[in-house]
């Protein structure tokens, strides 16, 4: 096995798996396994409203049942460090290390605000920067005094990311564009973007796959890696599974989980189609997740969003 290539998949315990959530994890399963490398398990369970142990002891069940093994990170009824709950005290100590290098700033503004300033009417420049950036530190005392807690931003230097995306090639972020983005939620909790970089970062992870909405992400994590002082992995991200009306497929909706799935199909089957729709094989067929080893690679793997509408 290969200690340099190292890979993982990381889902939220906030529903059962839907049949996204396995394409996804099929690729970062095949990815590390034509590599000969280690694939790690982690939960990325910040949210203790919206994370649930039932769902993360599914989790860990689907995928075994898949056989969807992993050689590293979270098993059921542990409490270890691939609980991102459990690593508080790490992500306070990079917080407190940014804070005191003057790299973030405390923002008043309400949901709705931060929504309207990322969404720009059609033709507008895109002005991405936050008014609290500038606020002097007597107005952010006059806001605290009338209750207001404010998140925590990281500002962004005037910078282009580039790196080279595995399967949908050379991508180009501007920063600015993006906007200085929040590591920690106005009710202390630590954001996303914070959580899964430094996780990355500190567990060495060299190949990470995930779905193509996450693309623009990869710019704002690329960028947090190397403040840390680390070098970011390699990304490969992979197409959306969506309904008939171009809606991706959602934990929240019930769409095609994991429950209903097995009740109906074996895992060949679901494996073979997901493995047809990626363009890995020519036709649907039963297949096992290790018949798709020697087989894989990104060239095959189809860029377009997939229409899963055609499965029942």
């Amino acid at each position: 096995m290969s200690e340099q290539y190292r890979g993982r998949f990381a889902p939220s315990p906030s529903g059962r798996l839907h049949l996204g959530n396995i394409m996804s994890s099929l690729l970062a399963w095949l990815d590390v396994r034509a590599h000969n490398g280690a694939l790690i398990f982690r939960l990325e369970d910040l949210d203790p409203d919206r994370s649930f142990e039932e769902y993360a002891n599914l989790m860990a069940e689907d995928l075994n049942w898949l056989g969807l093994s992993w050689d590293e990170g979270w098993f059921p009824s542990s409490s270890n460090i691939y609980m991102q709950s459990n690593r508080t005290a790490q992500y306070e100590e990079v917080f407190e290390d940014l804070k005191s290098k003057g790299l973030i700033y405390p923002c008043y503004c309400s949901r709705s605000q931060r929504l309207a300033a990322s969404a720009p009417h059609p033709g507008e420049p895109h002005d991405s920067s936050c008014p609290c950036r500038y606020l002097t530190i007597h107005k952010q005392k006059e806001l605290q005094a009338k209750g207001r807690k404010p998140a925590w931003k990281l500002i962004v230097p005037d910078e282009t990311i580039h790196f080279e995306d595995r399967h949908y090639g050379s991508q180009s972020f501007e920063l600015k564009e993006l906007g200085d983005f929040i590591i920690r939620r106005s009710d202390g909790i630590f954001a996303y973007q914070l959580a899964v970089s430094y996780d990355d970062y500190d567990m060495r992870i060299s190949s990470i796959v995930r779905a193509h909405d996450l693309l623009s992400s990869a710019a704002r994590q690329i960028y947090l890696i190397r403040l840390l002082g680390g070098t970011e992995p390699s990304y490969s991200h992979c197409p959306l599974l969506v309904t008939s009306d171009g809606r991706k497929l959602s934990k929240r909706e019930g769409d095609l989980n994991m429950e209903s799935l097995r009740k109906n199909h074996t895992k060949e089957e679901i494996l073979g189609y997901l493995a047809f729709r990626a363009g890995l094989i020519d036709r649907p067929e039963d297949v096992s997740a290790n018949d798709l080893i020697s087989i894989f690679s990104w060239d095959k793997i189809c860029k377009d969003n997939i229409d899963i509408s055609d499965f029942h």
